[in-house]
């Protein structure tokens, strides 16, 4: 199943609103009230890329631009998802200071058109949740070929981002438990499956849709054999986490270079 492209703009209007209003208006007022835990890294979380505005989505190209000075006058080091993974598993002995993860939802076209000519020269490790039923279908969304192209470069990692995009936690209110089980779990494994015999590499990490999430699903992620899955809650990642639910920030162009400077430097100064 596809899901309609008005249909998931309207079921995310809601939610961007809360979201979008936490990382460009309300940046000081929450790590004030952020935990002593140190952060381990900050995963930002981006969809689309244009030269205007044309959703609540979108980050402009000017934008984008000074997200990529900020992130490199800041001292961070991005890093593949995997090496946060293998951190948190104890594979990996330590990250680099200031260690900055970027993922980007959905498969827009725009990520090929627009963002990967800006960021081919950093080098910079990304990571692509993608929902399989959009790819080569709708017209907002790339091809595999597309797909392909990027993951040659050794830039881009394919990961899934469930099969059609559901928000899951409302399905499992609206179906019986048999039926949702049946449900949740096709979503998950059919990603899974689709997006390893199209690329050809293991998928192993899941983007929950709209960031929502419940233990059960996080359970069943796990049991699924994802190793880790990502959600939406606006702040820094730190050992308290858990696997199946690590925070990422959502990127919207309201937030400047400026404030994500301010951000990477308040999540990695002593005490936040």
């Amino acid at each position: 199943m596809l899901l309609a492209p008005d249909t998931l703009r309207q079921s995310r209007r809601t939610w961007l609103q809360q979201a979008a209003g936490l990382s460009a208006l309300s940046l000081t007022s929450h790590w004030a009230r952020a935990t002593a835990s140190p952060s381990q890294a900050i995963i930002l979380c981006y969809h689309r890329f244009a030269d205007t505005v044309v959703d609540s989505m979108t980050v402009r190209k000017t934008t984008f631009t000074d997200h990529i000075k900020a992130i490199t006058e800041s001292g961070a080091h991005v890093i593949p998802l995997a090496d946060l993974v293998a951190f948190r598993q104890g594979k990996l002995k330590q990250l680099p200071p200031r260690a900055v993860v970027i993922t980007v939802d959905d498969g827009h076209r725009s990520v090929i058109e627009v963002m990967d000519p800006m960021v081919r020269q950093t080098r910079w490790p990304i990571t692509l949740f993608i929902y399989p039923s959009a790819i080569s279908n709708a017209s907002y969304a790339m091809r595999w070929e597309h797909l392909q192209q990027l993951q040659a470069t050794g830039q881009y990692n394919i990961q899934s981002h469930t099969y059609w995009h559901p928000n899951l936690v409302k399905e499992r209110k609206q179906q019986s438990p048999a039926d949702f089980e049946r449900f949740a779990r096709n979503q998950l494994k059919r990603s899974k499956a689709v997006l390893e015999q199209r690329m050809g590499k293991p998928v192993s990490y899941l983007a929950w849709p709209f960031g929502m999430f419940d233990e059960g699903l996080m359970e069943m992620a796990a049991s699924e054999g994802y190793q880790a899955s990502l959600a939406l809650e606006n702040k820094a990642c730190t050992a308290s986490d858990p696997m199946q639910a690590l925070p990422r920030h959502l990127m919207v162009d309201a937030l400047g270079g400026q404030r994500l400077r301010q951000l990477i430097d308040l999540a990695f100064s002593t005490g936040a």
